[in-house]
């Protein structure tokens, strides 16, 4: 167990040190920032559970049910989310990093080698999960007045959940790059993503959230209490810790104790067959990792033929981003996280009950469409996080060849952004006209959208790739660490400001334009030239927020030593 400890140590040592040490001022700013986000985003949490949790409170006969259904879905998606992010995060920790060459050149037995980067692993994948449903947990506690036990009891079947989620997922994984490399994993890596997406998402229709808000669809109270009261699969190790903290909930310590148990001797049993299983086949596993990759592209493809109309040094630059895209098997994971995104965006507009709305729903249509802009905005701002922030930072330690190249940074930057632009301008105008067909909106909405987020789209792909170009972080081993940066919380910040304040400017003139357009009345000179002013106000903060990240991103990536 000292190896295990000694191997964990690299990981202990700069969370210990980074920030505080040397007085370093600037770490210590970037820390309190982070927390006081991460506080806020807590506390939201919280005071939403309660608030929710409340009311269910308040409903005579069905509040305690319908309190321990939301219990039950929150603990199954957890599940999930735990299943997906440890099967990425065990990947590239046990077969992908840099460092797992020298780790592997140390006299230890290989399967202390898996058990330190296992338990790593399981931190990473799901501290955040564990963090941000902590608040969720203590309002049940708050609401139900739940005991000292309750707490103690929760945070021991979230621990072992997370046990058993890492350990299933990691399992899977091993077994998968015995038969395909790790790096070698598009094609495995494309089946688990849409396995799971599908799993995830029939888990969440099979638990029928809408049953919570709509008992019209049952013909009386008692199939509705019925259908709320379905029990999940026995054999989940979510049900496991909804049966324990549902006991703790109702003060019986006893059988909290019981199913906390289960839970927690299946966590120990599949440790233990983990462990016997990566002492046979893990360095297997990670000795296939290093054959080399098949080459996909040759000399004179297709991509290079696209371009050949471009000068030798911007062709050659624009051909190796679009390979190293295509080429780097994270992506495509995030690809079909992405499409999973987009098929939950579109469904939940075909799904809305406009006709139960006591407001015409002329109105309320046109309203959700002029409210879809700053949504479909907002997926595409995590999107470029994902792709766009990341992209100079993905140079890493070849940097320096794009610095001593005879290409300027400026260039450089702009083939970035080009590359980004495109894709995410045609994904972003495609989740606007379909769901604003869904709804049926007006020609002047679904004009006003459309030519709105062509103006907007390029503004925050801009930002990403500027502020990734400023805050760059060479040394990431994937581009999810680079967004969790200091400089991707920042760029997930001001396009969060940018598009809040776009909407804001274009509310008053599009609701004047369109009530004018239903009425069939004429506005006046002083609201045309307000309408005006503030489409060109949106106009000119547009090229703001392309001309100026793209510039201090230069700036500042000028004065980089690498």
């Amino acid at each position: 167990m000292s190896e295990v400890l000694t191997l964990l140590k690299p990981r202990i040592w700069p969370l210990k040190h980074r920030g505080f040490a040397n007085n370093n001022h600037g770490g210590m700013i970037k820390v309190f920032f982070f927390g006081a986000i991460g506080a806020l985003f807590w506390g939201g949490i919280f005071a939403l559970s309660l608030r929710v949790l409340y009311y269910f409170k308040g409903i005579e006969d069905i509040g305690d049910i319908l309190g321990y259904k939301l219990l039950s879905m929150i603990l199954i998606i957890s599940f999930a989310l735990l299943i997906f992010s440890s099967i990425l995060t065990s990947l590239s920790k046990l077969y992908l990093s840099r460092d797992l060459y020298l780790v592997h050149s140390m006299p230890v037995s290989s399967y202390k080698i898996f058990l330190s980067r296992w338990i790593d692993s399981t931190i990473d994948s799901s501290w955040m999960v564990m963090v941000f449903t902590l608040p969720v947990f203590i309002a049940f506690g708050i609401i139900y007045h739940a005991s000292l036990f309750y707490y103690a009891n929760t945070l021991l079947c979230l621990l072992s959940l997370t046990i058993n989620a890492s350990a299933v997922s990691t399992m899977l994984v091993m077994v998968a790059v015995i038969a395909i490399p790790a790096n070698r994993m598009k094609s495995i890596f494309i089946l688990m993503g849409i396995f799971f997406f599908v799993v995830l998402y029939l888990a969440i229709r099979l638990l029928r959230p809408e049953l919570l808000v709509d008992p019209e669809v049952f013909d009386t109270v008692l199939v509705y209490i019925t259908s709320l009261q379905t029990p999940a699969s026995p054999f989940l190790t979510s049900t496991w810790a909804y049966d324990s903290i549902q006991a703790a909930l109702s003060g019986s310590v006893r059988t909290g104790m019981f199913h906390n148990a289960l839970s927690w001797s299946f966590a120990g049993t599949a440790t233990f067959i983990l462990i016997i299983a990566s002492n046979a086949i893990y360095f297997k596993g990670f000795s296939k990792t290093q054959t080399a990759a098949v080459r996909v592209f040759k000399k004179g493809t297709a991509i290079e033929r696209c371009f050949s109309f471009l000068p030798g040094p911007v062709k050659s630059f624009t051909v190796k981003e679009i390979k190293t895209f295509l080429r780097d098997q994270t992506q495509w994971t995030q690809i079909f996280l992405l499409a999973a995104l987009v098929v939950i965006y579109v469904y939940n507009f075909k799904v809305l009950p406009l006709e139960k709305s006591p407001i015409k729903t002329i109105y309320l249509q046109n309203l959700f469409s002029f409210l879809n802009m700053g949504l479909a905005l907002f997926v595409l701002t995590a999107i470029s996080a994902r792709f766009a922030y990341p992209a100079v930072s993905q140079e890493r330690q070849a940097f320096w060849l794009v610095k001593t190249s005879p290409l300027s940074l400026k260039t450089f930057l702009w083939i970035k952004f080009f590359i980004y632009y495109l894709p995410l301008l045609i994904l972003t105008e495609i989740l606007i006209v379909v769901t604003n067909v869904m709804l049926h909106v007006t020609p002047f909405m679904m004009a006003l959208s459309t030519i709105t987020v062509f103006f907007l789209v390029p503004g925050i792909v801009a930002m990403g790739i500027g502020l990734g170009a400023a805050y760059p972080d060479f040394k990431a081993e994937n581009p999810n660490q680079t967004v969790t940066s200091f400089g991707g919380l920042v760029f997930m910040i001001v396009c969060a400001g940018y598009i809040g304040l776009i909407i804001v400017i274009e509310a008053g003139p599009v609701y004047n334009l369109f009530m004018a357009d239903i009425r069939g009345k004429t506005l006046s000179l002083a609201t045309w030239i307000w309408i005006i002013g503030s489409f060109s106000l949106t106009f000119a903060l547009s090229l703001i927020a392309i001309a100026f990240p793209m510039r201090f991103g230069e700036k500042r990536l000028a004065k980089l030593l690498i």
